[in-house]
């Protein structure tokens, strides 16, 4: 029987999303500003991203570990929404150390912050990932991700030019220096703001448990029922889901906190030669990206006719480029050197429609795309570097919920123990900025991209193989895409 999707309880849950988003790209402005701060170099200058994203897989540790000392799962113990609630609760402990950590004008505590930031977002992504995958039909699961991914990303879109906006001023101010000490007023309505969300978590309808057995025999497509493994690490799809969360997050994000490095590159070198308080346009359009993807591939998750669905498929999309274009406008940003990236979003909605809400088709288009895309920045200078640079951002926008769903996927009891070791894997957003920065202190900004085109190479790979491993498990994709059981 065919399952609605919980609009009222979805609606409330997304909002952890937001934060997610507003956090990570901020993280793109913090970096410049850091290195110029700290005179830090290319590859130090990572260490921001670093802290942020390898608290993930510390917080995903503790959360196995407690799990294991209390002999069942802590979700299943506590509760999903409450799970949220004290993630929340530990990320705006994280905010507020920003505080002193700016008055000290200490690096060593910002990165601390971050850090405890990361540690809260590590529980909340357990716990809110799957409720979103399971408040409606398993068929479109990896659809509604993506639809809570798009709000991720309005976050992502609006973050960068809130935390400029903070640390320089407004554009016709004309500010291009930064003070550490600037960076406090919007982590400290931050850390009210996780606050607040908690509150309001705590009392909403979000359910507090669900049933993961369940789940996964409705995900079965053949006669026979799944057979449940005592491990999750025993299915395919999870180990190698495992590695494809690390490289995507990876690849999204080192080519998002190195790009800054490239736009203020002379432009004899192939840069833009721009000032570090004239980027957030171009940061804020990466994750605008993100956001222009995700809103077309969440057009499976509402119950429409299949007409309608192709419809919002081409309209959703450019609705989000007018959202990045007046938020641009609104910040005193010039964005009409962007309007040509209209023709790249055609290609997306393209690779879109020709993977039939089927997620490792999906996959395999974009990371195809996606690595010619870095290739295409690599080979090229100027503005047509930097657009394809930022396109990548397009063609990573709904990796995330594929992957997610794909490892996931029949994994029954073992569902919550998959999506910590899914979780621990965004360490990979640290580790291949890290390695991409070094790489760029040794043969250049230009070239250190070939990092995104390896990561893309593997995604390719994964999309096939988790189609092999789950058709042997009785579960067809293209089945389960279009609603059969």
């Amino acid at each position: 029987m065919k399952q609605t999707t919980r609009w009222s309880q979805f609606g409330v849950l997304v909002t952890v999303f937001f934060f997610w988003g507003f956090v990570a790209a901020s993280n793109g402005i913090l970096i410049p500003v850091f290195k110029k701060a700290f005179a830090l170099t290319q590859a130090q200058s990572m260490y921001v991203a670093m802290a942020f994203y390898v608290a993930y897989t510390v917080g995903s540790l503790i959360y196995a570990g407690i799990s294991r000392a209390m002999g069942q799962d802590l979700l299943n113990k506590v509760g999903y929404k409450d799970g949220i609630c004290i993630g929340l609760l530990v990320s705006a402990v994280g905010a507020l150390l920003f505080y002193p950590a700016a008055n000290m004008a200490s690096f060593s505590l910002m990165l601390a912050g971050l850090f405890i930031v990361g540690l809260g977002f590590s529980l909340q992504q357990i716990a809110a990932n799957t409720l979103a995958v399971v408040m409606g039909d398993p068929s479109n699961g990896s659809q509604r991700l993506t639809l809570a991914g798009g709000i991720n990303n309005f976050g992502t879109t609006v973050g960068p030019l809130l935390v400029s906006i903070a640390i320089f001023g407004s554009v016709s101010a004309g500010n291009t220096e930064a003070s550490i000490e600037s960076v406090k007023t919007p982590y400290l309505v931050l850390g009210a703001a996780f606050v607040v969300v908690a509150l309001f978590l705590k009392l909403s309808s979000v359910p507090n448990h669900i049933d993961l057995e369940a789940l996964s025999q409705q995900e079965a497509t053949d006669s026979r029922r799944l057979v449940q493994q005592k491990s999750a690490l025993a299915y395919p799809q999870l180990v190698l889901g495992m590695i494809g969360i690390f490289l995507y997050v990876g690849v999204e994000v080192s080519t998002i906190d190195n790009l800054p490095a490239y736009l203020e590159l002379e432009v004899d070198k192939g840069g833009l030669g721009i000032d570090t308080s004239l980027i957030a346009p171009f940061v804020s359009l990466y994750w605008a990206s993100l956001m222009i993807g995700r809103w077309g591939g969440a057009a499976g998750a509402f119950d429409v006719s299949a007409g309608a669905k192709k419809l919002l498929m081409l309209v959703l999309p450019f609705l989000a480029f007018g959202v990045y274009l007046a938020v641009n406008a609104i910040s005193g940003h010039d964005a009409s050197q962007f309007y040509l990236y209209a023709p790249l979003i055609l290609v997306m909605i393209a690779a879109t429609l020709a993977s039939r809400g089927n997620p490792a088709r999906m996959l395999l288009y974009f990371a195809v795309c996606g690595a010619i895309a870095q290739l295409v920045g690599m080979f090229t200078t100027g503005m047509t570097s930097v657009i394809a640079f930022i396109s990548v951002g397009l063609f990573c926008s709904t990796m995330w919920p594929c992957i997610f769903s794909l490892a996931i996927t029949g994994l029954g009891n073992a569902t919550n123990q998959g999506s910590s070791l899914l979780i621990m894997m965004i360490m990979g957003g640290g580790i291949v900025s890290l390695a991409q920065g070094a790489l760029a202190d040794a043969v250049g900004i230009h070239y250190s991209f070939i990092v995104g085109v390896a990561c893309f190479a593997y995604l390719a790979f994964y999309a096939i193989a988790a189609t092999r491993s789950l058709r042997k498990q009785g579960i067809d994709l293209d089945r389960l895409a279009a609603g059969g059981h």
